[in-house]
């Protein structure tokens, strides 16, 4: 397996983010697994840490398996093969409503302990802990494109070569260590993937360097 957990990804991904250290950069994660991750590296970085709130659009019949992504705004992108999964419109719309709703707790929740920080005129470097459909990526890419933001990063340990061709166009530079044939889940390249819980993610912000109030 190529990282022993979360934290040994990001170690990794520091090396290959090190030309942004002392530009301040914003490092956002996708909550919940990716945001230690991000905290890391924005540490390593002299950067700044923040989330950025996305929700996978799961397939009927199969949560894990994602048929599209919905951000902030409420704008979603639906994956090609969302109606071969089973997922018509009555069924897609009742599902960014369900995921808007879990977007809109966590706002308050997260804002509630720190203030969201503003990523114009910032490069801003997106992270996860694995890229399978890219849709998540996507939604958040597409979320921050329209924020000003100076430069768009993609950082993501592992991801199959397919879906970092979907999720190129959507970023300004795309950096994945990893990029194996045999691709079924993010977590087998994990020796450890344990779940994050919300209270680690509050954790994480509360213990970054003050952010700049957006």
């Amino acid at each position: 397996m190529p990282f022993l957990d979360r934290i040994d990804a990001a170690k990794k991904l520091v090396a290959r983010l090190h030309a942004y250290k002392g530009q301040n950069p914003l490092v956002l994660g996708i909550p919940r697994g990716a945001v230690p991750m991000a905290r890391l590296i924005a540490e390593q970085l002299d950067g700044e840490v923040d989330v950025v709130l996305v929700r996978k659009l799961r397939a009927p019949g199969n949560p894990e398996f994602a048929v599209g992504a919905i951000e902030e705004s409420g704008w979603a992108f639906i994956a090609p093969h969302a109606r071969s999964a089973g997922a018509d419109d009555a069924y897609l719309e009742r599902e960014k409503q369900a995921q808007m709703e879990t977007i809109r707790k966590r706002r308050t929740e997260y804002t509630a302990h720190r203030p969201r920080i503003d990523p114009a005129g910032m490069i801003v470097i997106v992270v996860d802990d694995g890229l399978a459909t890219g849709s998540t990526m996507i939604a958040a890419l597409h979320a921050l494109r329209g924020q000003n933001v100076k430069k768009l990063v993609c950082a993501v340990p592992v991801a199959p070569i397919d879906t970092l061709d979907r999720v190129a166009p959507y970023a300004d530079e795309m950096i994945c260590l990893e990029t194996p044939f045999d691709f079924y889940a993010v977590g087998q390249f994990y020796r450890e993937f344990r779940q994050v819980e919300d209270e680690e993610v509050i954790a994480c912000l509360e213990a970054a360097k003050p952010a700049r109030p957006g």
